[in-house]
């Protein structure tokens, strides 16, 4: 399976949370705003971690307790991708 990307993880959290209240999601420096600076609770990462489960068929285990910035996401996403046979 191919790489998850900032464009693509942004898109998912749009869809599973809405646009964010606070800042914006545009722009390759997002990736390292923290979630809740974005404007995005517990409650949206943890549907996000679930449609990234179920479209890329891996798991992340006890993601949500570590992941704080989209660019945490894609780093603990991806590398269960590389893991993938």
């Amino acid at each position: 399976m191919s790489e998850l990307t900032l464009p693509v993880l942004v898109e998912i959290f749009r869809e599973c949370a809405g646009e964010p209240v606070g800042a914006g999601l545009d722009g390759d420096d997002v990736g390292d705003v923290e979630l809740s600076v974005l404007g995005y609770d517990s409650l949206a990462l943890l549907e996000a971690i679930s449609q990234v489960e179920r479209r890329y068929s891996i798991g992340m285990p006890d993601a949500e307790t570590r992941i704080k910035t989209l660019n945490q996401f894609l780093d603990q996403a991806n590398e269960q991708l590389v893991r993938q046979p």
